[in-house]
């Protein structure tokens, strides 16, 4: 049996190597010239454990990110050899409730309660699934000194302690790189872009490659592209039934000079905000969500010329406009010179979501990621990951349904 998947980004590969520990032969195929080079590598790398979406009160959010969050290590120290522990990831995130946040302190405290208790029970008999960390201690409330300390007590109101880490997407990259190309079952296709998947005695896929157009079959299909899954489904007669966001949104990563002091990594809860995330190697990552958030489209597939790595003055405007906001009320950015910062990345990333309004509606659908999943049709699968955290579990989820349809393994 072959097995063609649509896409080189995280979920493509996550899928490769899935199915190949299955005994399934897999070609993987991505219009970029090398994988997991786009939305890949254009985030936090935050694992989310439930606690950011606290405008989900019915709380399928948070069970369904735990679900991929306690996956995740285990999946890549199996597929890489590594210890759950191993992997590097950042400082733990603190819980920050801004002034202006669409839910009260008290709010999020009984919320960050409630989620630790589901937590509990989703992670017994997987101690150390999450990078080996202990997941027994209930999110705690910063006292005021505390909160002073580190954030500017007139726009940081509450603050929380988390066990929730972000590993860095570039590492894992370059890593999961080299354990792609030297699986003999994974024939990986670069610059080849998917135009469209038809029926034939079996699934014929057509891309567009350097030497013109090929088209090649395959037992199954998986559409694991991110910001192209719509517009191949589409051409499948699979529309959605419902409406959708793209969002252009850039983050800025760079290296503190030595000695300088780190920041804590924080994340600013219910609204249009941003995060710190912060390394101990002096690795830091920032967003701020009115300077990064640069498109948005309802359209079937979002803009080409949306670039990941934006041109000047975009780019500046990013970089000086993200350190000055959050330096506002954190502190310990506040005397960095954005001219003399080391290892300074300006990148961007498509991200698909449900819903017609952006996160500044407290209603909106992006507050609730919890209708996602693999969809199949025959032997066309597709897979909306929704974020970073569910691609190995989904990984592992529609493997085993295309295996188990044809018995192989």
């Amino acid at each position: 049996m072959r097995v063609g998947i649509l896409g080189g980004g995280l979920q493509g590969c996550c899928l490769a190597l899935s199915l190949a520990e299955r005994g399934v032969d897999v070609t993987l195929f991505d219009r970029n010239p090398r994988l997991l080079s786009r939305a890949a590598v254009a985030n936090e790398g935050k694992i989310h454990l439930g606690y950011m979406y606290a405008n989900d009160p019915s709380h399928s959010t948070a069970r369904l990110m735990m679900r991929g969050a306690l996956a995740f290590a285990p999946f890549f120290a199996r597929h890489l050899g590594l210890a759950t522990d191993s992997l590097t990831v950042s400082r733990p995130a603190a819980y920050i409730v801004h002034r202006d946040s669409q839910r009260t302190p008290d709010y999020i405290s009984g919320y960050l309660a409630a989620v630790h208790a589901l937590l509990h029970e989703a992670s017994e008999g997987k101690r150390g699934a999450y990078f080996g960390r202990d997941l027994a201690d209930q999110p705690r409330k910063w006292s005021t000194e505390q909160r002073e300390a580190q954030f500017d007590p007139q726009i940081a109101v509450a603050a929380f302690d988390t066990p929730e880490v972000a590993i860095d997407p570039v590492a894992l990259a370059d890593m999961l790189r080299d354990r792609l190309s030297a699986d003999r079952r994974i024939d990986i296709r670069l610059s080849h872009e998917v135009l469209s998947v038809k029926d034939a005695k079996s699934l014929e896929v057509a891309v567009a490659t350097p030497d013109g157009v090929l088209s090649e079959r395959f037992d199954h299909v998986v559409n694991a592209l991110w910001d192209g899954r719509f517009a191949i489904n589409e051409k499948r007669g699979l529309l959605p039934g419902r409406p959708w966001l793209h969002r252009l949104k850039y983050g800025v990563s760079f290296r503190l000079p030595a000695g300088t002091a780190l920041p804590p990594s924080a994340t600013f809860i219910s609204g249009p905000f941003g995060e710190v995330v912060s390394y101990e190697d002096g690795l830091t990552y920032l967003t701020w969500y009115p300077v990064c958030l640069q498109g948005i489209s309802d359209q079937i597939a979002p803009p080409a010329d949306w670039p990941t790595y934006p041109p000047d003055p975009l780019r500046s405007h990013l970089l000086n406009g993200t350190l000055q906001a959050m330096a506002q009320f954190v502190p310990s950015l506040r005397n960095l010179d954005a001219g003399k910062l080391e290892d300074v990345t300006v990148k961007g990333g498509v991200i698909v979501a449900w819903g017609q309004t952006d996160i500044y509606d407290p209603a909106s659908e992006l507050h609730r990621r919890f209708e996602i999943g693999v969809t199949s049709t025959g032997c066309f699968h597709s897979i909306d990951p929704g974020k970073l955290t569910m691609a190995p579990w989904f990984a592992d989820v529609c493997a085993d349904r295309i295996v188990g349809d044809t018995g192989v393994g």
